[in-house]
């Protein structure tokens, strides 16, 4: 094998440093007892508000099956609301209870907490630079 057969790729690196964070991440969010798939949904809602399952199910890149899983369970746990919507009786919105909207603000200071933690190794200038040169990556 050759030296460079040997050497990590930039992307390798890029998906193992994105492994770690998720990790880290999901372990700082494990003591409010939710799932990853379920903190992923409450930002969602956090973020954009009401909206349909389907909806939710697209902006968390999930089967619509799925996605009533997660809302199902939110229910169970009173963090979310489904109601009617108002444009299409048929249809129903999901919405932040206040009690959701606390777990909410509880995974946002978890996760940015652990974000410091695992950055913190980076001096200002490095952060500055990661974070532009994320920002340049995420364009499309």
């Amino acid at each position: 094998m050759g030296a460079q057969e040997d050497e990590e790729t930039l992307a390798e690196a890029f998906w193992a440093v994105s492994r770690r964070l998720r990790h880290r991440s999901h372990e700082s969010i494990s003591p409010l007892g939710i799932t990853p798939a379920q903190a992923r949904a409450i930002g969602v809602l956090r973020r954009h508000g009401s909206m349909r399952i389907s909806t939710l199910s697209e902006h968390l890149r999930i089967a619509p099956r799925s996605g009533t899983e997660v809302v199902d369970a939110l229910q169970e746990r009173a963090l979310v609301q489904r109601s009617p919507d108002p444009d299409d009786r048929r249809a129903v919105l999901v919405t932040l209870s206040p009690q959701g909207e606390e777990v909410a603000e509880a995974v946002r200071r978890a996760r940015a907490a652990e974000a410091d933690l695992f950055f913190d190794r980076l001096d200002e200038a490095d952060r500055t630079e990661l974070a532009r040169i994320i920002s340049l990556l995420r364009r499309p």
